[in-house]
């Protein structure tokens, strides 16, 4: 098989730190290339080299046996290499067709060469109707056909199926496999290792910014990846023990909520969280999970409707009105993980032990603050959840995802939590990272903590959770339990439909 792309020895370095060490990675014309990594491994520094976004600082980039000088993304689609980034570069208020062919001359024949790729590929996408008006899927798909239209034979695809339901997942692929059959060479960026294993043909791995290994899919598995990935064995199993007398926590009835724009965020919410389970939030993204998180918190205000809290000694709250000051002031212990973590969770500029005072510095009984409980929890954290960073005094901005992750998620089960609320806590975070939120969540649920999950990975929630409830466009479109349900009972959810 011929070699669409050669990297040989390709080096790139931000000041002091090395982001790629000599890397040699080969890409065969008419394959899918996983391209697998940790957080901070090398991976988009390496594609956006070979897009044109990075110059190489050394080594040598070979399209068809040729070396080239890729210095811009013009450069790139030059050498018919295009890349679908995470976040798409789209104009909301144009069409489809108007957005593909942006930028380049217009002769009259664009929607007759659009409506020919569409139809090539068994793409599905009405190329008239505007950005604003489609799903996260269908804005993919005008992204694919735009880097298509402009000839590329190469395809980068970063985090593809990050947004989508499984049923938009399992299309996304039969159209790269039409692709790949047609004789384009495209590579994803993925931490779905199940994913890896359903559409690649080979796997490429980096780790710490040096290549390691490239294996074929079919001679490999998860628990090999990841421990090419970090270089030793890591577990891959969730232990999921059943729920011990589950007890209500929170009691949710008819809640109804708009956001600052008057907009209705979130429609006729009813649900319970028990002690000792773990309640999945599934749905796709703006479907209302971060509003309910935020209204559970005391962070959005509720236009009509219930939230109560049941103690362990069967007194009942009803929080809605309160501010988050007053709901602990009331001995309620609700705990918040934000997806925003540097923003909702954790002061940046601070230090671990700063950002532990943050929960308690108002229950000291002296004018002066004593830090040193909070230098001792913050040592116990570090310790506990293997925190990696220079000192406590650290300014938590300056450590990886996955540590500052660790940061938050100890410092909210520090406070003894009944109830704790996790919105995300994985997202942008290694498999290694991601396992360790887990099993942290879990403990607590044994400890007959009341866990709210809101994640993205359906395999995840279906795996961790108890019971799984899905939002739809704001609403509850369904509660199933985890241990019975499916991903496409689920994507069924997510997309407003009903099981037949």
């Amino acid at each position: 098989m011929e070699h669409a792309v050669i990297l040989r020895d390709l080096s790139k370095s931000f000041g002091s730190v090395s982001a790629n060490r000599h890397i040699n990675l080969e890409l065969h014309h008419g394959e899918i290339l996983s391209l697998l990594g940790e957080n901070g491994s090398g991976k988009t520094t390496l594609m956006n080299m070979l897009c044109g976004i990075y110059t190489p600082d050394s080594g040598q980039i070979l399209i068809d046996g040729k070396e080239v000088r890729i210095r811009s993304p013009k450069d790139a689609f030059a050498c018919g290499i295009g890349m679908i980034h995470q976040h798409f570069k789209l104009v909301d208020i144009f069409t489809a067709a108007e957005n593909i062919v942006l930028g380049l001359p217009t002769r009259g024949h664009e929607k007759n060469k659009i409506l020919e790729i569409t139809s090539k590929y068994n793409f599905d996408l009405n190329p008239n109707r505007r950005i604003c008006d489609m799903a996260v899927s269908e804005k993919q798909t005008v992204e694919i056909i735009k880097v298509l239209y402009r000839g590329a034979e190469i395809l980068i695809l970063d985090e593809p199926t990050a947004v989508l339901t499984p049923q938009e997942t399992e299309k996304l692929f039969s159209v790269l496999r039409n692709m790949r059959d047609d004789g384009k060479s495209i590579v994803i960026i993925t931490h779905k290792l199940n994913e890896v294993m359903a559409i690649s043909d080979r796997v490429a791995v980096l780790r710490k910014g040096e290549y390691i290994a490239t294996v074929q899919t079919s001679d490999t598995s998860p628990r090999t990846l990841t421990e090419m990935m970090v270089g030793h064995t890591v577990s891959l199993n969730i232990d999921r023990t059943p729920p011990k007398d589950p007890k209500p926590r929170l009691k949710i009835s008819n809640l109804n909520c708009v956001n600052a724009e008057g907009v209705s965020v979130l429609n006729d919410i009813s649900f319970f969280a028990n002690s000792g389970e773990i309640l999945g939030i599934a749905g796709i993204a703006g479907s209302g999970q971060r509003e309910l998180c935020e209204t559970l918190a005391g962070l959005l205000p509720v236009q009509s409707g219930e939230i109560k809290y049941l103690s362990q000694t069967g007194i009942s709250e009803n929080l809605v009105g309160k501010s988050p000051l007053a709901i602990r002031e009331l001995g309620v212990r609700l705990a918040f993980v934000p997806e925003d973590r540097l923003g909702m969770g954790l002061i940046g500029s601070m230090g671990m032990a700063d950002n532990m005072l943050l929960k308690n510095y108002k229950h000291g009984k002296s004018p002066l603050i004593n830090l040193r409980p909070a230098k001792k929890l913050a040592e116990e954290i570090r310790d506990r959840l293997e925190i990696s960073t220079p000192t406590i005094e650290t300014p938590v901005r300056r450590l990886s995802g996955g540590n500052v992750q660790k940061v938050l998620l100890g410092r909210e089960i520090a406070s003894n939590p009944s109830v704790i609320m996790a919105a995300y806590p994985v997202r942008g975070l290694d498999i290694h990272s991601s396992y360790t939120v887990y099993h942290l969540l879990s403990e607590q649920k044994n400890a007959g903590v009341a866990v709210i999950y809101v994640g993205e990975d359906l395999d995840v929630l279906l795996e961790l959770c108890d019971r799984i409830m899905v939002l739809c466009g704001g609403r509850i479109s369904g509660i199933v339990d985890a241990r019975t349900a499916t991903k496409e009972q689920l994507g069924l959810f997510m997309t407003g439909g009903k099981e037949s």
